[in-house]
């Protein structure tokens, strides 16, 4: 194992010492031995970074000036790291002790793979994949979100049948593995995110320059979810929805946009109107509050996207000026296959 390259495991804390109490033993009994283990702190206003310097003094700590957020806050986190490989992971994640060689061994074999996530499980129902990630995370054609093993919100029960090593279209953020100098090259984070889709975005632009996501499930880990935000919060809700159509706007080809984004807006009007009919209205005002947000926006997305494109083009892979990864976006509409079809497994989708 010592001729394996150095990995930095990240972990992202706000306000997050009793989740470090409970999960940072796991990390640190991690049998990979080339491993740094660091805590970068948005600003905490806890005792996690006292509880720290007494607790885990093998754990070194980066201590941000502010709550940057989590698509900020893992930029400045990373511009302190020089190893070749890092690893995003949630304070609220437990890991298995050989969680990271699978991955590494994965991604040295292969140049091509610029970031890759294990099979996460629920950590309270470790039968059933989690919510944010589970066993590779794909894209519809109308840029929703889904996940082999997750379907909206229903997560299935893990009897193995995701268990093959495979290219995606997103990894996960809650233990995300990069290359570190691709992460710098392609430029981080998006910070108008916040939180919330800005790994989407990221392998987005990984997969427009050339590289691959991959899901390597011999890796497992168990994730909490929602330790941030609650599932049900407005916040979240905004978030999910604004970062969406951002996203959209800077990665899509133009003639793409010109009918999708519309549409888009249109289906979450929908969205919203049930979400009035449910009587959930903090909700629904939070899809309006997205729409307006994104509208008014408009000028910085716009540069934004034209950034993105310079940037991808920068990182264009020689081997691969023409040819567009697409491997893990289905061609079809998810929502279509649910609600109409009544879909509602990865494995029932007709992929092609």
């Amino acid at each position: 194992m010592n001729n394996l390259p150095k990995v930095a495991v990240v972990i992202l804390n706000w306000n997050g010492k009793q989740l470090l109490e409970q999960f940072l033993p796991s990390v640190l009994s991690s049998d990979y031995e080339n491993l740094e283990i660091y805590v970068a702190d948005n600003a905490s206003t806890d005792d996690s970074v006292k509880m720290l310097e007494e607790n885990f003094k093998m754990v070194k700590i980066l201590q941000l000036q502010q709550n940057f957020g989590f698509a900020e806050g893992y930029n400045q986190a990373l511009q302190q790291i020089s190893a070749p490989y890092s690893v995003l992971l949630n304070s609220d994640v437990e890991v298995s002790p050989g969680w990271l060689t699978p991955i590494i061994r994965l991604m040295e074999k292969d140049p091509s793979v610029a970031a890759c996530q294990p099979k996460i499980l629920a950590y309270h129902q470790k039968t059933h994949f989690e919510y944010a990630g589970a066993s590779g995370g794909w894209l519809d054609m109308l840029g929703y979100a889904f996940c082999r093993g997750r379907f909206f919100d229903q997560c299935e029960e893990d009897s193995g049948q995701y268990n093959s090593t495979e290219e995606i279209f997103w990894a996960s953020g809650c233990a995300l593995f990069i290359r570190t100098p691709l992460f710098y090259k392609i430029g981080g984070f998006d910070r108008h995110f916040f939180a919330h889709m800005e790994e989407i975005d990221l392998c987005w632009r990984l997969k427009r320059s050339g590289y691959r996501i991959m899901v390597c499930p011999d890796s497992v880990v168990y994730h909490v979810g929602g330790g941030s935000l609650p599932k049900s919060n407005p916040r979240k809700t905004f978030l999910n929805y604004h970062n969406n159509l951002v996203m959209l706007f800077k990665n899509l080809p133009v003639l793409t946009l010109l009918w999708l984004l519309p549409f888009r807006m249109l289906l979450d009007w929908i969205s919203c109107f049930k979400l009035i009919a449910e009587r959930k209205f903090r909700d629904a005002r939070a899809i309006l509050k997205a729409q307006f947000y994104f509208l008014k926006g408009i000028r910085i997305w716009y540069r934004n996207r034209k950034q993105t494109g310079k940037t991808v083009s920068n990182n264009l892979q020689p081997q691969v000026k023409n040819f567009k990864n697409l491997t893990g976006l289905y061609r079809g509409s998810i929502i279509v296959r649910h609600f109409l079809l009544g879909v509602n497994k990865f494995s029932a989708l007709k992929k092609g």
